[in-house]
């Protein structure tokens, strides 16, 4: 036995020799210094980058990368670069360095923020309308005038269709007990359903309800909201990313980041798409910020303070979960409607600037 482990020690000694010429240096020859001397940034902000180099090292050309958004050529590898319309939120600033045919890549992060801070916005309740108190509300959404709803929790997840005037549960199917349902969004007459932790969404018929099949998603975190545009599917995942997924196959091919001009925002959950924007429930607060899909930008923020106490189950009701979430907006009245997890009330309001 010791001879095997000696010689097996012998082996692995010589393979590692043998080896010595092609490991990797992992120490880079080059290094960005950022002028000014700090990794935040704003829109509007000009960013001076220099690329160190070691001792005789050629620079042929430089390409210069916010994330996988293309910045700009330098010949030379130094950078002057205004932000302007990039996508928002902590990326890392990557230089492709050039030279002698061969390509290396040295990188930093930095942050980059909106340059106007959010538009503060009220609300007035217009009507109110009865809301089933057992729904734990995890998606809310309109689709050919008519109301759905996804409830959460395991055991207890369902999909609905509602009356808005009674609050009628007109038609429902259960969700494996397995499975905490999340958002919903509804698509040429096929609702996908987000589960939250189980990595994987259901897509159902919308007059009957059948289950036609699944997807899964592996980039994002979790499943928290869903809503659309004729382009996209947008999912938020409880961190700061709203994904982009693909309509057709619902894979996920880029993201962006929730962005004030201060501060980068999570825990964004229900999600609705309203006339070029995405209205995000902020989960256990009572604002809903209206972000720009195209950068991340939080544009405004929605302040429901107050829409809670007018409920008439207030009090039997949990502080910590039973909080608002449920966005739904009648593209054909023009009307929004919001409610919260086990509310006994559905608002209709109207929004205002503050």
């Amino acid at each position: 036995m010791k001879i095997i482990n000696s010689l097996s020690l012998l082996i692995l000694s010589m393979l590692a020799l043998s080896c010595g010429g092609d490991s990797e240096d992992t120490t880079s020859e080059y290094s960005l210094e950022l002028n000014p001397n700090s990794t935040e940034f704003k829109l509007g902000d000009n960013l001076q980058v220099h690329l160190n180099a070691s001792a005789g090292k050629k620079i042929d050309s430089v390409v210069y990368y916010l994330g996988n958004t293309r910045l700009e050529k330098t010949d030379k590898g130094d950078l002057n670069y205004t932000f302007q319309n990039e996508k928002l939120g902590r990326w890392p600033l990557r230089a492709k360095i050039y030279s002698n045919a061969n390509m290396e890549q040295v990188e930093q992060e930095i942050t980059l923020y909106n340059n106007v801070a959010p538009v503060t916005y009220t609300y007035e309740v217009i009507n109110s309308y009865p809301h089933a108190t057992d729904a734990y509300t995890q998606g809310l959404e309109f689709y050919n005038g008519q109301l759905y709803e996804s409830t959460g929790h395991y055991g207890q997840s369902s999909l609905r269709k509602v009356d808005l005037e009674t609050g009628e549960v007109l038609q429902s199917i259960e969700v494996p007990s397995n499975y905490f349902a999340e958002g919903i969004t509804i698509i040429n007459d096929k609702i996908y359903q987000l589960t939250w932790k189980e990595g994987v969404g259901f897509i159902y018929d919308v007059n009957s309800f059948e289950k036609l099949g699944e997807f899964a998603y592996h980039q994002s975190n979790e499943g928290w909201g869903l809503t659309h545009n004729e382009n996209y599917m947008f999912k938020s995942d409880g961190t700061e990313n709203i994904w982009l997924l693909d309509p057709e196959t619902q894979a996920e091919k880029s993201f962006i980041q929730t962005v004030t001009n201060r501060t980068i925002a999570t825990q964004l959950n229900e999600l609705e798409w309203i006339d070029g924007k995405i209205y995000a429930n902020t989960y256990q607060k009572n604002g809903v910020a209206i972000i720009n899909p195209e950068n991340g930008a939080i544009e405004g923020v929605i302040n429901f303070d107050g829409l809670k106490e007018r409920l008439n189950n207030a009090s039997s009701l949990d502080p910590v979960n039973d909080v608002l979430n449920g966005i739904a907006y009648n593209s054909a009245t023009g009307k929004l409607y919001v409610t919260g997890k086990n509310w006994d009330t559905l608002f209709e309001v109207e929004i205002k600037e503050k």
